[in-house]
């Protein structure tokens, strides 16, 4: 069942939970951006539950194919353009609500956040969902053994394939760059953590252990930033 259809809700997964906040939100005849859209599914779900969506992407190809999806999909209400998050080409204070969902790590990081409080109005909302590991445990994970040895054999396990969720030429969120997406947002800042050992040493997928997980890296800001592999962020823009 779909994310925005399904009347179950899943907590313990980052990615719901993400759309917990948004449906909170109340998207009906909101305007809302997401940037680094890929093939369109999440401009695609916002738009059908009522808000008039801008969606931007750097490759002409990916937007095309979302055009298409959306069409087909009879979703009217989306604008797509080929844009990068750093330099977009939406007037200031046009926007309720700037969305980015595992984007933030494929881009330069502060020039995007200047970006997104530019086309905020006051008292907008920014929500990010995204990949996340603090460098002390970076610094683990490339350690030769970890590399070489453990991490290969723990990718098919956890993942059900050879190719790890993220490449080499692209990185997590780390403490820093968290605090910076904090900075941009007001004291009623949120920040949600998860992924401990679920999507590290055992598939997302497993509810009990990825619930455990949730439960542990929320019981203090601190263990969630030294120990999550996933990050929610959920607050009105500073401006």
């Amino acid at each position: 069942m779909d994310v925005i259809e399904d009347a179950a809700r899943r907590p313990w997964h980052g990615y719901w939970s993400t759309y917990d906040a948004l449906i909170a939100f109340a998207p009906l005849g909101k305007r809302i951006l997401v940037p680094g859209c890929g093939f369109g599914d999440d401009a695609i779900r916002l738009a059908r539950l009522g808000a008039d969506v801008c969606a931007s992407d750097l490759s002409p190809d990916i937007v095309e194919i979302a055009r298409h999806r959306a069409v087909a999909m009879a979703v009217p209400n989306i604008r797509f353009d080929v844009l990068p998050a750093e330099r977009m080409d939406y007037p200031d204070d046009s926007f309720d609500l700037v969305f980015f969902n595992d984007i933030l790590h494929h881009v330069d990081i502060p020039a995007t956040l200047a970006e997104a409080r530019r086309v905020l109005r006051p008292g907008g909302t920014l929500i990010a969902n995204e990949l996340y590991t603090h460098s002390a445990l970076q610094s683990v994970r490339e350690t030769r053994f970890v590399h070489d040895v453990l991490y290969p054999r723990l990718v098919r396990f956890v993942y059900g394939t050879n190719r790890p969720y993220i490449t080499e030429d692209e990185h997590k969120l780390d403490e820093r760059e968290l605090a910076m997406l904090r900075g941009v947002l007001g004291p009623d800042v949120r920040t949600t953590y998860f992924l401990l050992l679920a999507g590290r040493l055992a598939p997302t997928y497993w509810p009990r252990l990825a619930s455990m997980d949730r439960y542990v890296l929320n019981l203090s800001d601190g263990i969630g930033r030294r120990l999550a592999g996933r990050v929610l962020v959920v607050g009105t823009i500073r401006k």
